[in-house]
């Protein structure tokens, strides 16, 4: 071969590979509205801020944010729409240490992979759950050491709520029944609702429990914050110890965390624009303001970082889970 018939194969594959790049990420992200899929129902914590999250993306991007939710079996349903969805960044899961930690130790099969089918977006928020009580069920209980003294007292009386086995909740109860030495009872509920109800109705007397679902509760005195299952206290709600200062249990800590997902393929031009949007979002005080208010703290990271955190919790939680010994088929 000439060095001219070189030179102009060499120009003619450098003119071709922007075509071999996948479809639609060149005009990313004009050629249509982008979807985040939740796992949960309308109103759960994911939609919530995927809600949040929409408007200054969409402002960022120029391209419309829709939100979808695929809810059922703990967030698998929405898990697997996206793990099967085209890889084209037109897609995007918002999930969750529940959907792609907890998950993968809870189900004994599940139909794909929380790790090969899924690319990492971005961290979004810890979610920390809240001890409560309801004042008007229990209203001896006015701190966790009391709570404690009360199991002690009553042992295999006391019923702890969750949303579900293998919920945060249900671990965090687990987790705290083991390290203060006392039998309370898991009732396991479906979903958010019915749990809060019990809780309401003293059908269940205590919960850990997502921020986000109950600071209005906690504000208008219907449930009692007792303590926070964070490292540190919740700005979010001042006064309110953690489980490790009240309980008398240093280093107990229980969060779970959000994160933005994508199916596994999906440009990685994309995945890095996404990140940087998505970070600046989280930066900016008038939004952090708005993610303390529903007691989340915002984790602007590298997708690096969030692989990091995402490969820990798996190990993490699937030690938790086998502890607490919750399996659902």
């Amino acid at each position: 071969m000439t060095t001219t018939r070189r030179t102009l194969l060499a120009a003619t594959l450098a003119a071709a590979l922007p075509l071999a790049f996948p479809a639609g990420a060149q005009d990313w992200p004009k050629a249509q509205p982008i979807q985040i899929i939740g796992g949960f129902p309308t109103g759960a914590g994911t939609d919530i801020v995927a809600r949040l999250l929409a408007d200054p993306l969409s402002k960022a991007l120029g391209q419309t944010f829709v939100i979808e939710n695929k809810s059922g079996a703990g967030g698998n349903v929405g898990s697997e729409f996206v793990a099967r969805a085209k890889p084209d960044g037109y897609t995007f899961y918002m999930g969750t240490a529940g959907t792609h930690a907890i998950n993968a130790a809870l189900y004994p099969k599940l139909n794909f992979d929380v790790v090969k089918d899924f690319e990492h977006v971005a961290l979004i928020a810890d979610v920390p759950n809240v001890l409560i009580v309801n004042p008007k069920i229990v209203p001896d209980v006015n701190s966790c050491a009391d709570l404690i003294a009360k199991a002690k007292k009553e042992p295999g009386k006391l019923l702890y709520a969750s949303t579900g086995n293998g919920a945060s909740g249900h671990l965090a109860g687990t987790q705290f029944a083991a390290a203060a030495g006392v039998d309370i009872v898991h009732v396991p509920y479906r979903g958010t609702p019915p749990a809060l109800n019990a809780m309401m109705s003293g059908e269940s007397q205590l919960m850990f429990q997502q921020s986000i679902s109950i600071m209005g509760q906690i504000k208008a005195g219907a449930f009692k914050a007792l303590a926070v299952t964070t490292a540190q206290p919740m700005p979010s709600l001042p006064g309110v110890p953690t489980v490790a200062q009240a309980c008398g249990l240093p280093g107990w800590e229980s969060t779970t965390w959000y994160g933005i997902f994508a199916p596994k393929g999906t440009p990685q031009p994309v995945l890095a624009r996404m990140n940087e949007e998505i970070n600046r979002i989280l930066r900016d005080p008038a939004f952090d303001k708005k993610m303390q208010d529903l007691g989340l703290v915002s984790l602007p990271a590298t997708i690096e970082k969030f692989k990091e955190v995402h490969a820990a919790d798996m190990v993490k939680w699937k030690e938790r889970v086998q502890k607490s010994g919750a399996k659902v088929d």
